[in-house]
């Protein structure tokens, strides 16, 4: 049994080096194909390994989120900022956040993003947020529960963790409409056409600038973030195993 998360590199090659698309077309139909059975992690992938990959046993059990992920988790950070947290990769779309990045350094708040690259990815870069790199495992809780938002206006995610996990720390999202997405933030977050810059803006700035608004969209956010565990994710997956067995 084996674990494919999404097909991107093969939808979207143009966001890969060579090398690496060529080596995931070879691997993952022959995976798929072999495997006894395959988990994915969303409805969405699940039917993108059916349509890219030929599979036809496929099982969907979504991600959890961590305990250590919560709204008491300390912040490090001293002044109020919107974050974006994600590899370095085109698919991350984080230019189209830099309109909302200028407007909100109009009210004193900065959009900063987290995360690094990657050898075998295209870089993208947005020139108006501020990049704070790789950020250790142990400071992502403090950085999301410091954060007034988290914006993620990926074109493609297989599930969009970053999203849950803010969730989880009572931090408001805005995201795109686009992949997995709107079925892992549900109604909690706000869902937007990733091409949509002004909209983005709006969202940002309405959601940093807005108390009341904020502290609805945080109780809206844990409450659906509650649903995702890795003890369940776990427990389903032993019972897919057990049952294979």
């Amino acid at each position: 049994m084996v674990v494919i998360h999404d097909v991107a590199a093969l939808r979207h090659p143009e966001w890969y080096r060579p090398a690496y698309v060529r080596y995931q077309r070879a691997l993952l139909p022959a995976i798929a194909k072999r495997a006894r059975h395959v988990i994915t992690v969303s409805e969405f992938s699940k039917r993108e390994l059916e349509e890219v990959l030929g599979a036809t046993r496929v099982t969907v059990i979504p991600n959890g989120v961590d305990e250590r992920f919560t709204p008491e988790a300390t912040s490090k950070r001293d002044r109020p900022y919107v974050l974006a947290v994600g590899t370095q990769i085109a698919r991350k779309n984080l230019e189209v956040l830099n309109e909302a990045a200028r407007r909100l350094q109009t009210q004193g708040i900065e959009l900063v993003h987290a995360g690094s690259g990657r050898g075998y990815m295209r870089a993208e870069t947005a020139t108006n947020l501020r990049p704070l790199g790789y950020v250790p495992e142990d400071e992502l809780p403090g950085l999301y529960a410091g954060a007034l938002a988290l914006a993620m206006p990926s074109l493609y995610e297989g599930f969009g963790l970053p999203c849950l996990e803010a969730m989880a720390c009572g931090t408001p999202v805005v995201a795109s409409n686009a992949g997995a997405l709107p079925e892992t933030c549900g109604t909690a977050a706000t869902l937007l056409d990733p091409t949509d810059a002004g909209g983005f803006a709006d969202a940002l700035v309405e959601l940093a600038t807005g108390d009341e608004l904020r502290a609805r969209k945080a109780a809206e956010s844990l409450a659906h973030a509650a649903g995702f565990s890795w003890r369940k994710s776990a427990q389903t997956t032993d019972q897919l195993l057990g049952n294979l067995l």
